[in-house]
Formats: structure tokens, C-alpha cells, sequence
């Protein structure tokens, strides 16, 4: 294909305004005109004529080394017909945008991974379609896409997918911390304006107009927002991290910068137990010493008595004594609880998607797990079906028959957010302090430690992937368990003062114990003189 390069005066007449060209009078004078080159490219694929032109070069030699550098990206696909209109569209767009020429080698291993010639790939576009190929339940495709919607879109999407940078990475979880402060302050306008409105009285005039005043203001703020907490950052450095890896492995990119930006770290809230201290100071003050809240077990015991009579008592019994999680005891099938072998299969799961609901695989591989069932909870589970049973015959052919344990009185699907919602107001009217429905697995665990279960089959029966995340979840357990343990541990060590107190403490009980023999003897023999006498 033809190519060239050429001089090119860009002066004009000052009258025409045409350019001069070869007429120009400095035109042969030094460094005055530029070399510019121009390549025929292959045509459009309609036989329209295309090339590749550019110019202000300041000698001929860098003019000639574009020119081979041209003619070395066309001649990659010299056999290929469609790479070479690959090629041709990829020197068009470089020429078009003035772009720099993409390395020879580079090109060539783009062409054979089939992969994007131009590296002009914006974020955006890259997580457009690694989220439409992501073959993953529908909740976590809605996690994925709020991340990519609210924060990294706004913040990095405009960006060149190869281009991006830790430093571009730390920008945006700066802005985010920033627009957490903004929150912050428009949240407390407004929960001031909504105070102040309170506090002025109905009647009157000018009370009503100030009221008037002051809804339109607080209509115009915003409303109020969820700031962006430490674990959602988190989450928006792993969904960011998963997709670049992904383009690592499509080889359009060769670094991660997600990998190595450094945020705040996610302090998990630790388990503790309702205490009769904790207990005392919540009453008066309503405030939960954790997030994270665990019975004791006479507060189970407690509840479970509450709750003897509630339709759903299997359920909570279940949960209570082996720790299935909220959406594994709503999606429990039948077919796999067997309540002769004493055991059941989870083997899968109802979860909320907003407020829809659907049926799912566990999470993760240790998801799948198989629970034993003690004697009472079997008791409670038959007891259960029988009562299911006559629900079935109650509701004739209007039965929902879906094959689950609970369900609601029809045998439709319960919802897992109601559930929670009855959860919470049982605990409520029990009287007793308060905790989440996941807190009662989290009790079932602590159950389990109390009861000297090892480690490694409380994490089984729990679902946990590694025991490492029981010992971080319940570290602290119920008081006597830990003082148990300290007492154990006390034991180990031989202390000299402490085995002298022990030795004085053995004389004086062996000595009090002589002197206690001695007043019996002494009564006794008080009693004997007496009886002598009489005779």
C-alpha cells in the first residue's frame, strides 16, 4: 500500500487565507516546514478509502521511523483478513485522536488473545461487561452493580481501564470519607430543623407560618443518608479488585492497583453475653453493650418457654441448639432432614434481593455441611410435621406445596425479612434483653464451647470455611467457660507462696479437725459417767 512522507509549510496568505504550500518564500529556509507522513490503510469494508496521516515532525528521519512503524502494525495480519481490518480500524482511531502509536509487540499479543487493540478502554466500559458476564446468584449481582453504580462509576469510571493507578484509588476512598463528613453535617441540619419544628405549637398565626417556613426548608435538604461505612468501603475494594483481576486474566491488563490501595481496616464486632451486669445497665439506658449479643443459656431457656406455643417454635428451637443460619432454616427442604438417622443436610437457602426472595446455594462450599440433631430437637421437628400436616389437610388443594420444613400456614415460602421481623418482636414482648436473630446461631455456638465441643466441629456444624473464624466471632464466651479455662491454666503453675498458704491451710484443717474429735470424745465420755452413775 502506498506511503510517504513529505515537507509541509502551514503559512497562509493574509489576505486568502489559503495556505502557501510550495509558494511559500521561506519555504526552503531551515527548520522552517514540518515532515508530515500519510499510509493508505486497507478500505472499509464498503470500499471507502482510508489512511493514516500525521504531522510536525521536525526532520525527515523521525518522519520515516512513524512511516516503518505503520508499516509494522499492518504487517501483522498480513494472512489475516480480519485482523488486518482490525489493524486498519485500530491506526484509523490512533490517527483520528492523535494517539500514540501502540508498540509493535504489544499489538501482536492483543491480536492473538483477541483482545482490544486500542488500550482506549474506560472503567466504566470494562465493568459494564465484566458484571453482564458474571454468572452469580442475583443478590450478589445486585451488591456488585451498587457498588459499581454508587461509588466506582462517579469516582473512577471516566478513567483508561489501563491506566489506572493506586493513587487514583486512594483519590477516591478520600472523596468517599470526605462525602461521609458532608453526610454527616446535612444529616444533623436536618434532624435540628426536624427538632425545632417540634417544638413550635399548632395554634396561632405566626406559629403556623413559621412551620410553614420550616417544612419548605427541610423539604428542600436532603434527605437523610447512610454514610459509607468501614465494610462497605471494603467491599468496594473487593468488587473493584475481582474485576481487574479479571482483566489481568484476559491479559488487557498487566496490574491491579486495587490490590495495593490501603483503606481502613473492618473491626468486626465481638459476641458478648447478656450478663446480669449488662442486663442491669441496659434496663435503665436501652443501649446494647455490642452489636453483637449473645443469651445466656437459662435466657434461651427463657425465651424457648415464651415462645413454647408460636407456630414457628421449631424454627427458633432449631436455630437456638444448631446454629443454622435464617435463610438455611426458611429454604430446609424435608428431603433432607432425616430425623431417624437424627440429621439433616443444608443444601441450600432462601435470601432477600431487596425484598424479593429466591432460592439459592449456599454461599460457599462449607455452606453444604451436614448437622446431627440431638433427641429433644428431633422430638420438635416431628411434632412439627405432624402439626404441618394438618395445616395440609386443613387447606386442601389451596396447600402451596414447596417441600420446606417451615413455611408459611398455606405451605408457601416464608419470607426471611419477615421472619426476622417476628424474631424481633418475640424478644420484645419476652421481656428479656435484646439480640438479633443471627445472634441466636451465634448463642447455638456458644452453647456448643460451653459444652466442651471441639473447635473444629462447632465450626462444622456452623458452616464456617476455617475454625479460625469461630475463635475470632466468640473469643468471648459464657463466664463460666472462661473461668474454666483460667482455672485450668492456674493450675499449671507451681507457685511457692501459693503452695505454702495451701500447706498452712491443710495443718489448720487437719488441727481443727483433732480438736473437733476431741470435743466429741469429750461429750462422749461426759455421757458415759453419767449412765454409770444411774446404775
Amino acid at each position: 500500500m502506498k506511503g510517504s512522507t513529505y515537507r509541509r509549510c502551514s503559512c497562509r496568505d493574509p489576505k486568502t487565507g489559503k495556505e502557501l504550500g510550495t509558494s511559500c518564500p521561506k519555504r526552503n529556509s531551515r527548520n522552517h516546514c514540518t515532515y508530515s507522513i500519510r499510509q493508505e490503510l486497507p478500505p472499509h469494508e464498503d470500499g471507502s478509502r482510508r489512511s493514516f496521516a500525521r504531522g510536525g515532525y521536525t526532520n525527515a528521519k523521525a518522519a520515516q521511523a512513524d512511516l516503518d512503524h505503520v508499516r509494522a502494525l499492518l504487517g501483522l495480519a498480513a494472512d489475516d483478513p480480519e485482523g488486518v481490518q482490525l489493524l486498519a480500524e485500530m491506526l484509523a482511531e490512533v490517527s483520528g485522536e492523535k494517539l500514540p502509536l501502540p508498540d509493535v509487540e504489544e499489538t501482536r499479543r492483543r491480536l492473538k488473545a483477541g483482545q482490544d487493540l486500542v488500550g482506549s478502554l474506560t472503567v466504566t466500559e470494562w465493568l459494564d461487561r465484566w458484571l453482564a458476564g458474571k454468572r452469580i446468584r442475583k443478590s450478589g449481582i445486585s451488591r456488585y452493580e451498587t457498588d459499581i453504580r454508587v461509588h466506582l462509576k462517579p469516582h473512577i469510571g471516566h478513567r483508561r481501564l489501563d491506566r489506572l493507578r493506586v493513587s487514583h484509588l486512594s483519590e477516591m476512598f478520600t472523596a468517599i470519607a470526605d462525602g461521609n463528613a458532608e453526610v454527616l453535617e446535612q444529616n444533623g441540619q436536618r434532624r435540628a430543623a426536624v427538632e425545632e419544628l417540634a417544638t413550635i405549637p399548632w395554634k396561632g398565626v405566626e406559629n403556623r407560618a413559621r412551620r410553614k417556613a420550616l417544612k419548605a426548608a427541610i423539604d428542600a435538604m436532603p434527605a437523610f443518608r447512610r454514610v459509607t461505612g468501614p465494610a462497605t468501603r471494603q467491599h468496594v475494594k473487593a468488587t473493584l479488585r475481582a474485576s481487574l483481576n479479571d482483566a489481568i486474566g484476559q491479559q488487557i491488563i498487566t496490574f491491579n492497583p486495587a490490590a495495593h490501595v490501603e483503606i481502613d481496616p473492618v473491626r468486626k464486632p465481638k459476641a458478648l453475653v447478656w450478663t446480669d451486669e449488662r442486663v442491669a445497665k441496659w434496663e435503665p439506658t436501652g443501649e446494647k453493650p455490642s452489636p453483637v449479643m449473645v443469651w445466656t443459656p437459662e435466657q434461651t431457656g427463657a425465651f424457648l418457654d415464651f415462645v413454647a406455643e408460636d407456630r414457628l417454635y421449631a424454627m427458633w428451637h432449631l436455630i437456638a441448639f444448631r446454629g443454622l443460619r435464617r435463610g438455611e432454616a426458611c429454604g430446609q427442604p424435608w428431603s433432607e432432614t432425616n430425623l431417624d438417622r437424627h440429621s439433616l443436610t443444608v443444601t441450600g437457602q432462601l435470601v432477600q434481593d431487596g425484598w424479593e426472595v429466591e432460592a439459592s446455594e449456599p454461599k460457599t462450599d462449607s455452606g453444604f455441611r451436614v448437622v446431627a440433631l440431638d433427641d429433644d430437637t428431633v422430638s420438635v421437628l416431628g411434632r412439627h410435621r405432624k402439626q404441618q400436616e394438618a395445616d395440609r389437610a386443613e387447606w386442601g388443594s389451596a396447600w402451596v406445596n414447596t417441600g420446606l420444613v417451615f413455611t408459611q400456614e398455606d405451605g408457601s415460602w416464608l419470607h426471611p425479612g419477615k421472619v426476622t421481623d417476628l424474631f424481633e418482636r418475640l424478644v420484645s414482648a419476652s421481656g428479656l434483653p435484646p439480640i438479633r436473630l443471627h445472634d441466636l446461631r451465634h448463642g447455638a455456638a456458644t452453647l456448643m464451647l460451653a459444652a466442651d465441643i471441639d473447635i473444629k466441629i462447632v465450626s462444622d456444624t456452623l458452616g464456617h470455611s476455617d475454625t479460625r473464624i469461630t475463635r475470632d466471632i466468640y473469643q468471648s464466651v459464657l463466664p463460666h467457660v472462661g473461668k474454666s479455662a483460667a482455672e485450668a491454666t492456674a493450675k499449671l503453675v507451681p507457685l511457692q507462696r501459693k503452695a505454702e498458704q495451701e500447706e498452712q491451710a491443710r495443718k489448720a484443717a487437719r488441727k481443727a479437725k483433732r480438736a473437733e474429735k476431741a470435743k466429741v470424745k469429750g461429750k462422749q465420755k461426759g455421757k458415759a459417767k453419767k449412765v454409770a452413775k444411774k446404775g
